[in-house]
C-alpha cells in the first residue's frame, strides 16, 4: 500500500504539498494521433507583445518549427542530475538564479537533447521543470523541446540496468505524490520538480536498513518504475509528447544521429511511430511493434554514434566517408548543420566537418563524466561553442564571460 503524504512528519510542509496540488497547471495538449497516417496539425505559440513572426511547430509529436528571429539553445544529456540541470539552465539565461524556478529566456527557444533518464536520481523532476519552463515560455512567445534519447526509449522497453537506486525510490515517491494529488496527472507531474526534494526527505529520515527491508523497497522501485513507464504508463505518455528527431529552422536535432536511410522513411513518420509505441497504441494492423529503425540497433537515431567518433583515430578515407554520409543527409532533409548528443566529449562541445555536425554532450551529470557546464557564446550568425550548452542563434551583442575572459565570437557564418 502507498503512503499517503497525510504521514509527512511536519504540519507545514504537509500542507504546501496540498498546496502544490491544488494550483492548476495550464498545459497546451497536443490532439491525439488515432493512427500513423494523421495529418499533422500547426500549433502556433503566441509571440507576446513582440514584433516577431510566432513560432510554429508542425508535427505530433514536434518535427518541423519555425522559429523566426529567436536565439536558440541546445542543452545535452542530463542523466538525472538536477543540480547540474538547473546550473545548465541558468548559464543558457533561461532559468532563473535565485530558485524561483521561473522562465527568464523570454522568446528563446530550448531544445534539451534527450537521456534525462539513467544514472541519476533526479529524472522526474527535470522532466517536471522543463514541462514547467515550456509552459512558461510558450506564455512569452518562446518554447521549450525535448528530443528523447536511448535511455528514454530502454527505459519504455522495460530495460533499468542503469538505473540509479535513487531513481527507483523517486519512481516509488512520485507515485505517493500522484496519489496524494487525487491522481491529477497535470498537477502532479507539473509540481514535482518543485516538492521533490521534500518527499526524499521525508523518506530518508524514516528509512529503515534492515536488510531485507531494503531488498523489498528494490522491488517495489521496479514496480513502481515499470508502472510509470511501461508502453502506456503515463511517464512513458509523457516522454511520447516528444520527438526523437526535431528540425528547428535549418537545424536538425536528435540524441545519436541522423541518417540518409532515417529521412528516406520520414522523420516525420518515424516521430509518430515512436510516439505510438510509447503510449501502448501499437494494436492497429499497420502499426509496427516496435520502432526499430528509430531505437534499435547501431545505425538508429538513438543510438548511432559515427557523427561523435574522434577523428583522430580514424584514417583519412573513413573521415571523407562519414562527411559525405553528413553532407547527404543534411542535404535530404533540407539542413545547414546537425546537433547530437549521447556520446560524451571530453573536450567539451565540438564540431566538425566545418561545423555541420556539432557533438554537445560533455557527460556534465555527476553520474557520467562529472563536468562543469560553461558557456561560450558569439554574436549574430556566428559560431558558438560551449562545454555543455550550444547556442545556436544570438540576439544581436549578446556576449558570455568564462573566467573574466571575454570570449570572442567565431568570425565564419554558419
Amino acid at each position: 500500500m502507498m503512503m499517503s503524504g497525510c504521514f509527512m512528519a511536519a504540519a507545514a510542509a504537509s500542507v504546501s504539498l496540498r498546496l502544490s496540488c491544488s494550483l492548476p497547471v495550464h498545459h497546451q495538449t497536443q490532439p491525439p494521433c488515432s493512427n500513423l497516417h494523421c495529418t499533422s496539425t500547426t500549433i502556433t505559440t503566441p509571440a507576446s507583445s513582440s514584433t516577431r513572426s510566432p513560432v510554429v511547430v508542425n508535427g505530433h509529436p514536434p518535427t518541423f518549427v519555425s522559429a523566426p528571429g529567436r536565439r536558440i539553445v541546445a542543452v545535452g544529456d542530463l542523466h538525472g542530475d538536477l543540480d547540474k540541470a538547473r546550473y545548465a539552465l541558468e548559464m543558457a539565461g533561461v532559468l532563473s538564479r535565485d530558485g524561483s524556478n521561473l522562465w527568464v529566456g523570454g522568446e528563446t527557444v530550448l531544445i534539451q537533447l534527450g537521456d534525462i533518464l539513467d544514472r541519476g536520481d533526479d529524472e522526474i523532476a527535470i522532466l517536471s521543470l522543463l514541462k514547467s519552463l515550456d509552459i512558461q515560455a510558450k506564455a512569452n512567445g518562446g518554447a521549450v523541446f525535448q528530443v528523447n534519447g536511448n535511455h528514454e526509449t530502454i527505459n519504455v522497453e522495460g530495460d533499468f540496468r542503469y538505473v540509479d537506486s535513487g531513481a527507483f525510490d523517486e519512481c516509488v515517491d512520485f507515485l505517493e505524490y500522484l496519489e496524494y494529488c487525487d491522481h491529477n496527472w497535470e498537477e502532479a507531474f507539473g509540481g514535482w520538480f518543485g516538492v521533490s526534494n521534500r518527499w526524499r526527505e521525508h523518506r530518508q529520515a524514516s528509512q529503515n536498513n534492515w536488510g531485507p527491508w531494503n531488498l523489498v523497497k528494490r522491488q517495489k522501485g521496479v514496480i513502481a518504475r515499470s508502472v510509470l513507464l511501461r508502453p502506456g504508463g503515463p511517464l512513458a505518455s509523457e516522454l511520447a509528447r516528444h520527438p526523437v528527431v526535431l528540425k528547428v529552422d535549418d537545424w536538425v536535432f536528435c540524441h545519436g544521429g541522423l541518417l540518409p536511410h532515417h529521412v528516406a522513411y520520414g522523420i516525420e513518420r518515424m516521430n509518430r511511430e515512436v510516439s505510438h509505441w510509447m503510449r501502448g497504441l501499437n494494436e492497429c494492423d499497420d502499426c509496427p511493434q516496435f520502432p526499430f529503425i528509430a531505437t534499435r540497433g547501431y545505425d538508429s537515431v538513438v543510438w548511432s554514434r559515427l557523427y561523435s567518433r574522434d577523428m583522430l583515430d580514424l584514417e583519412d578515407y573513413q573521415i571523407d566517408q562519414i562527411q559525405s554520409i553528413l553532407e547527404e543527409t543534411l542535404q535530404a532533409v533540407g539542413a545547414k548543420a546537425m546537433v547530437v548528443g549521447h556520446t560524451p566529449q571530453t573536450t567539451g562541445v565540438n564540431c566538425e566537418f566545418n561545423c555541420t555536425i556539432w557533438r554537445i554532450d560533455v557527460g556534465m551529470s555527476s553520474g557520467v563524466l562529472d563536468s562543469r557546464p560553461e558557456c561560450s557564446q558569439g554574436k549574430s550568425g556566428g559560431c558558438a561553442k560551449a562545454a555543455a550548452l550550444l547556442c545556436v542563434k544570438f540576439i544581436e551583442g549578446e556576449q558570455c564571460i568564462i573566467s573574466g575572459n571575454l570570449l570572442k565570437s567565431f568570425e565564419r557564418v554558419i
